[in-house]
């Protein structure tokens, strides 16, 4: 007996003929579109909420505000005044291109930082671009005793809340 090992042939390389190339290239295309789809789908299937916080802002006690003052609250966008005839809010937001305005205590008027706005304390356009007035927002007293304000309504201006 002989210890000779036996030899392996080498396997052939697979050959792939033109058509089932082309065959595998469409399978795989179509795979990568029904993925996309899937993916636009659940997309367009899944809840798109946007949360939002409430438009009514609790501005605390009428106390807590001078006689003839301006105050800002940036987070609410919103100003209150209380003037002698009573309690207004404004909107705080620009009506040219959306920036928050600025009080400006020395000269008296709320004065627009990007384009040069500017406005009375009752928001009445003084000069610049803004095409109309600062809004005046709807006012109330809570049954608590806060000054409530809504920034989701716009009222008539020379409405104060008098208390």
């Amino acid at each position: 007996m002989s210890s000779q090992k036996p030899t392996v042939l080498p396997s052939p390389p697979i050959e792939i003929d033109r058509r089932a190339f082309f065959a595998k290239i469409g399978l795989g295309s179509l795979g990568i579109a029904a993925v996309g789809t899937a993916g636009f789908a659940y997309q367009f299937l899944s809840p798109n909420v946007l949360y939002e916080p409430s438009p009514i802002i609790n501005v605390g006690k009428p106390e807590n505000f001078a006689v003839d003052s301006v105050t800002l609250d940036a987070n609410a966008g919103i100003y209150l005044v209380r003037a002698a005839e009573g309690f207004f809010a404004l909107n705080a937001i620009c009506t040219h291109l959306g920036c928050l305005t600025a009080w400006n205590q020395e000269l008296g008027i709320i004065a627009c930082p990007c384009h040069g706005s500017k406005f009375k304390r009752d928001g009445e356009k003084i000069e610049g671009p803004a095409p109309k007035p600062l809004p005046w927002l709807k006012t109330w007293v809570s049954d608590e005793g806060d000054l409530m304000v809504d920034r989701s309504t716009d009222i008539h201006p020379m409405q104060y809340l008098r208390i």
